[in-house]
Parts: structure tokens; C-alpha cells; sequence
């Protein structure tokens, strides 16, 4: 089980905040903008033929962070597990928005997998899953991000780096980490 109730956990910040970025528990707009440049960078240049899953897609901002700069896929798919982030999404970024748990549901098969943040309050092994599912079900890829540090928070989960790139060993995916552009955060590009 996760350490914290989704529900509450995030239901209490969108009470709070509405659809922004604090909504999701991110400190601020600035440092969600800074982890989406950096995973965007993970990502191929041309994503016009690509299809891109969000997995943990939150209100969508990821995809409206690349409809800004004219850098929409040619498929997205949203995929959260939170009944009211679906809903909202969907109202704000339109398409195709669906209510999944990446660690119980199926999922669909699509070049990339993404996820920016949704994994930061999951155990170690479900971590672990999390990569795993995502990773098998894109053709090319899995493109994310992780708190970074040790794991002694009671809400939050951090992980280390080489945690990563043992576990990409073992799944067979050649691994990409990148860091410094955030004190407690690295991002991570896994390619089948």
C-alpha cells in the first residue's frame, strides 16, 4: 500500500489550491516547469508521430507545458488514478483522459510512457512495479522523475540514482539519469 491515501493526500491540496501546481502537492509552478523542461529534453525532438502516456497525468499540465511551446504529440494519452484529476484534466486539455492505476489496471501500449511526479508517494516496490509496467507497455520508452535522497520521509518517496540503474539493469533498458537542475530530484530516460 502506498504510505498515504491518494485521496486524502490529494484531495485536501486541490481543496486548497484548485487545479495548479500546488493542487498536486508541487511546491510551486516554477519547479513543476523545471522538471517538465528536463523530461521534455529526455524525449525525442519531432513527437508529431509519436504517442506519449501520462501516467499520473494530473490536470493535464505536461501536455498543455508542450501544446504551449507547438510540440504536441501525435497521440496522448492521460492516465490518472484520481477520479477528480481525470475530471479536470479532461475539462482543461480535452482528449483522451483516463482513470487507471498503472500498478492494478491494464494499460495501453504506446512509444513513450511519462510521469512526472505520481510515484513520489509509492513504496519502494511498488516504484519498482510502477517502472516495470510502464516501461513493457511502451514500444521505445519511459521517461520520469524521482525525489532524490533517502527514504525517511513518513509521505514522501525518495530513491537514490544507482537504485535506477540497477533495476534498469535488470528490466534490460538502457538508462539515461539526469541531475542538478533540482537539489532533491533526478530524472530518468529508460529505452527498451
Amino acid at each position: 500500500m502506498p504510505r498515504v491515501k491518494h485521496e486524502e493526500f490529494y484531495g485536501s491540496a486541490l481543496q486548497s489550491h484548485g487545479p495548479t501546481a500546488e493542487g498536486l502537492q508541487w511546491a510551486s509552478e516554477e519547479t513543476q516547469r523545471i522538471r517538465f523542461r528536463v523530461l521534455r529534453t529526455l524525449l525525442p525532438e519531432d513527437l508529431s508521430e509519436l504517442t506519449l502516456v501520462d501516467a499520473g497525468c494530473g490536470f493535464g499540465d505536461f501536455l498543455d507545458y508542450l501544446r504551449t511551446r507547438g510540440q504536441t504529440p501525435g497521440a496522448y494519452i492521460g492516465l490518472d488514478v484520481m477520479a477528480p484529476m481525470v475530471e479536470m484534466a479532461r475539462a482543461r486539455v480535452g482528449g483522451d483522459i483516463r482513470l487507471c492505476d498503472v500498478l492494478a489496471d491494464p494499460l495501453p501500449e504506446a512509444d513513450y510512457y511519462l510521469c512526472s511526479g505520481a510515484m513520489n508517494t509509492l513504496t519502494a516496490e511498488e516504484t519498482q512495479r510502477f517502472i516495470a509496467n510502464c516501461l513493457a507497455a511502451s514500444r521505445q520508452g519511459f521517461i520520469f522523475n524521482l525525489l532524490k535522497g533517502r527514504d525517511r520521509s513518513t509521505i514522501y518517496n525518495c530513491r537514490q540514482p544507482a537504485e535506477i540503474r540497477t533495476l534498469a539493469a535488470e528490466l534490460g533498458a538502457d538508462c539515461r539519469i539526469e541531475e542538478g537542475y533540482l537539489s532533491n530530484d533526478f530524472s530518468v530516460r529508460l529505452l527498451r
